[in-house]
């Protein structure tokens, strides 16, 4: 399903919109010459002090063996075997300590609390992930998406209950509430029992809208191409009937798909011509590899650019967008700028003093994976920037699959992680050298 290029306006048209204004206050100039902030040292292992010595060990360990392609892109089929040799019981308490501890916030509600509040007082806000995976040939059944409905919702409850941010967000997505062959829209009709499902799937949805409401902020995740259009069209849907007072369903944008400036602005002209808030989730993109090979094994141009650079530019453009709409009305519009990599975060920075956007008013904020990019995260936190963590929890047999997912998504992400692991070993010589003055 495909949006109609008459529907997609060119950046100049679209920002030249008198919707839009014409000029930026004088106001806001005046704020922009007084207000650009600090440069961002992300080259510090200060920021790693928060952590406690066990904390940079772990660290340190697992981003090595990240580090190893061969381990990263059969991380799978490794801890499959792993589990048959060890068994269920031997395999949770190996990777409890390891892997699980680094990327995961925990089983039970204790766990999870006690991850939130450490977090909270490194000034980091959690953004709660029911860790739930499902593609085409996968779908479960009813019960199964009942099950899913009934996480969701706890995630709610969980995210809204605890004091840990005091503006708490959440990820969705959408194909667990509702069949992944459903999505790709390619088929002239429903059948009766598609229909039943699909109204189902729509109920479930509409129950996670009303459950968070004006309570927690859903941000629903892009998923695979031939199944975008048809979750954007639901997610656009929500956004009509929840966002008439700010923004409490958000779309997902990957900035590394051709079409995903395009995507953007039409959005943000739906969204103006129906009267809703938009909230936009802003990232490169996970899914490349299987994107390219789909799209060769078809015969179809690949959806992806062709190189790192375009992608940059395509991210930093549609961010350069968002933000000059948030400089206008920053209650109609927000963005996380969910990224790992330092240009673009220090260029939203610098946008932002320009702009004079505050950077503790909610309409901007930054998002990274928790357990990764942590000198990132901490720096911009040191700094009063809002910094929100994706944070998964769930039992080592729930999480599993999402983790090695995740691994084999952002295998570029986990093998480029040298800087971090280098930075943790300069505070971990700090204090060894410390401890050994001390004890002299």
């Amino acid at each position: 399903m495909m949006r109609s290029p008459l529907l997609r306006p060119s950046l100049h048209h679209f920002l030249s919109l008198r919707l839009l204004g014409t000029a930026a206050p004088k106001a806001v100039e005046r704020l922009a010459a007084d207000a650009l902030p600090v440069a961002l040292n992300f080259e510090d292992p200060s920021a790693f002090r928060v952590k406690s010595f066990g904390e940079l060990l772990r660290a340190l360990g697992v981003f090595q063996l990240c580090s190893v392609p061969v381990l990263v892109n059969n991380c799978g089929k490794l801890m499959s075997v792993a589990r048959t040799l060890l068994g269920k019981r031997g395999f949770a308490l190996f990777l409890r300590p390891s892997v699980y501890a680094q990327f995961v916030a925990g089983e039970s509600e204790g766990e999870i609390t006690h991850s939130m509040e450490k977090m909270s007082s490194l000034g980091l806000r959690p953004m709660l992930a029911v860790p739930i995976e499902e593609d085409l040939g996968e779908s479960t059944g009813e019960r199964r998406y009942n099950d899913n409905l009934a996480s969701m919702l706890e995630c709610v409850d969980m995210s809204h209950s605890n004091a840990w941010s005091k503006d708490p967000m959440m990820q969705l997505k959408i194909t667990a509430l509702l069949s992944p062959e459903l999505c790709p829209i390619s088929f002239p009709g429903l059948q009766e029992s598609e229909n039943t499902h699909f109204l189902c799937g729509l109920q479930r949805l509409n129950k996670v809208g009303e459950a968070s409401a004006n309570k927690v902020r859903v941000l629903v995740d892009a998923e695979y191409t031939y199944m975008n259009p048809a979750l954007s069209l639901v997610t656009m849907a929500m956004m009509k009937k929840f966002n008439q007072d700010g923004a409490w369903i958000w779309n997902t944008y990957q900035c590394y798909l051709k079409e995903s400036r395009s995507l953007l602005l039409e959005d943000v002209r739906l969204s103006i011509s129906e009267s809703f808030c938009l909230g936009v989730k802003l990232v490169r993109g996970a899914y490349m590899d299987k994107e390219r090979k789909l799209a060769n094994s078809e015969g179809c141009s690949e959806p992806v650019h062709e190189s790192w650079e375009h992608t940059n530019d395509s991210y930093n453009g549609s961010l350069d967008i968002l933000l000059e709409l948030i400089s206008r009305d920053p209650q109609r519009y927000r963005i996380i700028v969910a990224t790992h990599n330092e240009e673009s975060v220090r260029r939203a920075v610098q946008r932002m003093g320009e702009l004079g956007i505050d950077k503790d008013g909610g309409s901007v904020c930054f998002g990274q994976l928790l357990g990764m990019c942590d000198h990132v995260s901490l720096t911009l936190a040191q700094q009063g920037y809002l910094v929100y963590k994706s944070v998964p929890y769930g039992s080592v047999d729930n999480t599993l699959p999402y983790l090695v997912r995740r691994a084999q998504e952002n295998r570029t992400v986990l093998q480029g992680i040298r800087k971090e692991r280098d930075l943790l070993r300069l505070e971990l010589h700090r204090r060894l050298r410390q401890g050994l003055r001390q004890g002299s």
